[in-house]
């Protein structure tokens, strides 16, 4: 049976990736990010590719108002979200603790955390009345163990990981599965954000060993929400094989 997915940060790496895998597979997609022209892209190349069914909207998960109305504006027929992947989500800057900048700490809590729970508010209630669904949240390692530097955006993937023991707790009677996806190094934009462009540094931190690629997370997201109603996946960490914990790796330089 086709589902109807949503997926914040659409735009590039885990996002795409899960639009691409859900969206070769007969799935309905709903892509949401800031960028409209990348969208508009990958709408595009889903539909040319997979004859797939998508749909598109246009918001800053930052920004409450911008959720909400983006929320309520999906069509009728678009608005049974089967499955809500939480992908969106960042790290900015590489500091101490004392001498971190707030603008980037601002910006991790208000996209990890706060941006989440954005979505998840205006989405969840319709699965509980319908008392089905899925919750897909994208962490990391960074939210089982602290590594140095890490601090802020450390902190905000603990925070994902307690909002998933949470919401699978408190909404397990209404039939809802919450699965916490926690990637180590994924080769995405990820380092090129955290270091504000510079290409050399970001692409540095995958030098000497093999990064998990985008498309290994989203065949882990397809399975874990294509198992039996009887099933869930709680949790699952994935590390590259070269990456033993946050900050240990066998690199061959």
């Amino acid at each position: 049976m086709n589902k109807t997915i949503l997926i914040t940060g659409a735009t590039s790496g885990i996002g795409k990736a899960c639009a691409y895998q859900f969206a070769a597979n007969d799935h309905r997609v709903i892509l949401t990010g800031r960028r409209m022209e990348r969208l508009q892209e990958i709408k595009s190349a889903l539909e040319i590719q997979f004859q797939a069914q998508v749909y598109i909207l246009q918001f800053d998960i930052r920004n409450q108002q911008e959720v909400e109305s983006a929320i309520a504006s999906i069509p009728y027929e678009w608005s049974h979200i089967d499955i809500l992947i939480n992908n969106a989500g960042l790290a900015v800057g590489l500091n101490k603790i004392h001498e971190g900048l707030i603008d980037d700490w601002n910006r991790m809590i208000d996209t990890n955390i706060k941006g989440l729970l954005y979505v998840t508010r205006a989405i969840s209630p319709a699965m509980v009345a319908r008392k089905s669904g899925h919750i897909i949240n994208i962490g990391s390692i960074a939210g089982k163990e602290t590594y140095p530097l890490g601090n802020v955006y450390c902190a905000t993937k603990y925070a994902v990981d307690s909002l998933s023991k949470a919401m699978r707790v408190e909404l397990v009677e209404f039939g809802i599965k919450v699965t916490q996806l926690a990637p180590g190094a994924v080769e995405t934009e990820f380092s090129n954000v955290r270091f504000k462009g510079d290409d050399a540094k970001a692409e540095s931190v995958y030098n000497g060993y093999q990064p998990l690629t985008p498309e290994d997370i989203a065949d882990a997201a397809y399975y874990c929400a294509n198992l039996p109603e009887h099933v869930n996946i709680n949790d699952m960490v994935i590390m590259p094989f070269a990456q033993a914990s946050t900050s240990v790796f066998h690199k061959v330089l």
